[in-house]
């Protein structure tokens, strides 16, 4: 499942993609475990560039699962309204204030040690 950076984006957001269906229902990960699951550490900003074309995507990916290294919704304003994510998240019981997931380290799902 490893991206090949920027070199085959197409190949990278799909790998990405990948990654976030298998997020659970409930839980949340950052653009940077992502990243480092891919093998492409450096890469987290390119998950963000991931998350937002994922919204054009047939097939339905979770992005408002995903949020920044300390638990912020820094994607919000990709969503159609900065609102959404934070409604799609507290849909699946997670709590959000002022923009942050509430308990992050305890509903934070890293794919690095989920997929294993």
């Amino acid at each position: 499942m490893a991206g090949t950076g920027h070199a085959d984006s197409g190949t990278f957001f799909e790998s990405v993609f990948a990654v976030v269906q298998l997020v659970p229902f409930g839980r949340v990960t950052s653009y940077g475990a992502i990243a480092a699951f891919l093998g492409t550490k450096g890469s987290a900003r390119m998950v963000g560039w991931a998350m937002n074309a994922s919204h054009t995507s047939v097939t339905r990916i979770p992005a408002h699962r995903v949020v920044n290294r300390n638990g912020l919704l820094t994607g919000r304003h990709h969503f159609g309204s900065p609102a959404i994510m934070q409604q799609l998240l507290e849909n699946e019981g997670v709590e959000v204030k002022d923009n942050q997931v509430v308990r992050f380290a305890e509903l934070f799902w890293d794919p690095a040690r989920e997929l294993i």
